[in-house]
């Protein structure tokens, strides 16, 4: 089943749990002049994203479909979705539009943005932040809307389980059971932890958001620069070298 959720001001959680992940999968969508979706969805979700998008607005009429890094939840649908509107465009890091999306994933050549770029689709305004390697992939990025201050974490704060839509409580906990039982299969290393994990969560934190956007997971409200703070010394406890 799939659900609609307003988690601040035209920022609506498109999320569909799967029972054999036990895992949710959300999009984002922005409902502005120029709509914006976050993450596509892989491609057995699209008919079902696609139609809760139609209940909030025309999905010919998405603008932008963007997306942290090159993975099936993240873009499996981009050529389905650039079909269906036809004046979309991508939006992914340069690196992302030179090495990839381009060659093989996208109808038309993508926005490739370059950090601390600003993209402004109408009233908001999304801040383009390079992070290799934060969730995962040397292409990986996030958007940061400035005028709310969501930030569209990917899969950063990873929650299994069919949770609530948002939350206030500390998510902490969930993404750090998450990352011990994959640390103990075949899902090990899921994140990788390198020399530039922790300057950029701290990076991310002085951002102060008060909506971090998750994958996979509920939605956090509240102090988002502690909790990307508190994220960083969780992963070094559980990912770093020891």
């Amino acid at each position: 089943m799939t659900t609609v959720s307003e988690i601040a001001p035209d920022l609506f959680r498109i999320s569909t749990f799967v029972k054999e992940f036990d895992l949710q999968f959300n999009q984002f969508l922005v409902r502005d002049e120029e709509p914006l979706l976050f993450h596509t969805g892989p491609r057995a979700m699209f008919v079902a994203v696609r139609d809760a998008v139609a209940t909030l607005l025309d999905p010919a009429k998405v603008k932008w479909i963007g997306f942290s890094h090159l993975e099936t939840d993240e873009c499996g649908t981009l050529p389905e979705w650039q079909q269906l509107a036809p004046e979309s465009a991508a939006v992914c890091s340069l690196v992302g539009k030179l090495v990839s999306i381009d060659d093989f994933m996208a109808v038309r050549p993508a926005k490739g943005m370059q950090d601390g770029e600003v993209l402004t689709t109408g009233k908001y305004r999304f801040r383009f932040l390079h992070t290799p390697h934060v969730p995962h992939c040397w292409e990986a990025g996030l958007l940061f809307e400035e005028t709310q201050r969501t930030l569209l974490c990917s899969d950063l704060f990873h929650q299994n389980g069919d949770v609530e839509a948002t939350t206030s409580s500390d998510v902490l906990d969930r993404c750090r059971q998450v990352l011990v039982e994959y640390q103990q299969g075949p899902l090990a290393n899921y994140m990788p932890y390198s020399t530039l994990t922790e300057p950029t969560l701290h990076r991310l934190a002085k951002l102060q958001p008060k909506t971090l956007a998750t994958m996979h997971g509920s939605a956090y409200i509240g102090d988002g620069s502690r909790a990307l703070c508190d994220l960083a010394t969780m992963f070094k406890e559980v990912l770093g070298p020891k």
